[in-house]
């Protein structure tokens, strides 16, 4: 396995820089079923899973995203996935899910779509940003949240972040 940066070069093992984790070997798989698309693999045979990752100096890999997840705003990358983690930390959230909504600075911005657990004790922006802040630089923090009754999901039960950017980008997500 390896993690490949934005560039196309091989990022060094140090547990810190991403990229996308790409794999290969006798018992990865050479195709998809039934097609003959090669978009998913590289020349050199390499599939890339489309995952972002790390790899520390003793070869353990910590996946931290997806690539269509991931929320590039003025350059830098933001994990939506760590920003679900920790906003699902809080006491009053349900459930939480980060998508990239478009912004004229910064290309991307994180929006946070929230499920309260309790209706009852609403949050505010503020509120939020500051939770956040405990463990986010100012860049990384959503300015922009909506409460929702439901985060959509797969059929498999994960949260359906396509049906969130359809959604956003028809006016149905007011924030």
């Amino acid at each position: 396995m390896r993690i490949v940066k934005e560039d196309g070069t091989v990022a060094p093992r140090d547990g810190n820089t991403m990229g996308e984790l790409q794999v290969r070997g006798a018992w990865v798989l050479s195709a998809y079923f039934k097609t003959n698309n090669r978009e998913n693999f590289t020349e050199d045979g390499w599939f890339k899973t489309g995952d972002v990752s790390t790899i520390d100096p003793d070869g353990y890999m910590h996946i931290t995203d997806r690539t269509k997840d991931l929320i590039k705003s003025g350059g830098e990358w933001i994990s939506s996935v760590a920003l679900e983690s920790a906003l699902m930390s809080h006491p009053n959230i349900k459930e939480a899910a980060v998508i990239a909504i478009p912004d004229e600075t910064w290309s991307e911005r994180p929006l946070a779509s929230i499920v309260l657990a309790n209706e009852d004790e609403p949050l505010s922006t503020n509120e939020l940003m500051a939770f956040l802040a405990k463990d986010f630089v100012k860049y990384q923090i959503p300015e922009q949240y909506v409460f929702i009754k439901e985060v959509p999901k797969t059929s498999v039960g994960k949260f359906n972040k396509k049906e969130i950017r359809r959604l956003y980008s028809q006016g149905k997500l007011a924030t």
